[in-house]
Formats: structure tokens, sequence, C-alpha cells
């Protein structure tokens, strides 16, 4: 089974997801620096270490995805001069 592609809509479902836990582990490395309170910042912390963790995990079964975005070769032309 792990040799099977995903769907199309299971790959950007777990695209938003990778994107999500992204921007919670962000925002929790942010605010770190805003807390005081030291059981706060180590919860904080113990989320971000096991938002990585998944992080790692869900990238590895994103590389089933059907398919790839090509990075373009050229920048696009500016409209306005």
């Amino acid at each position: 089974m792990d040799s099977q592609k995903l769907a199309a809509h299971e790959s950007i479902d777990l695209h938003e997801i990778i994107n999500f836990k992204t921007l919670c582990v962000a925002k929790s490395k942010l605010m770190q620096g805003l807390v005081f309170d030291q059981d706060l910042r180590e919860l904080m912390q113990k989320d971000v270490d096991q938002s990585i963790q998944a992080l790692t995990e869900l990238q590895a079964i994103y590389q089933r995805a059907p398919f790839e975005a090509p990075v373009p070769e050229s920048k696009p032309t500016p409209i306005i001069n």
C-alpha cells in the first residue's frame, strides 16, 4: 500500500494540512518570545516539537501525490513598465 499514489483530492487535503501545521509551528515559535510563564512556554515548545515530527511524517506521505508543480524557468513579464 505504501507504493500506491494518493488520489488528487487526498493530495490537496494533505497539502492544506501541511500548510496549516507549518503556520501553527511558526505561530507557536513566535509566541514563545511573548510568554513569560515557564509552564506555558514549555507546553508551546512541546507543541512545536510534536508538530515538526508530524510534518516530517506528512511530507513522507505527500511524496505519493500523483502530480508535481513544475518550477517556472523564467519570471513572468511585467505588465506595467
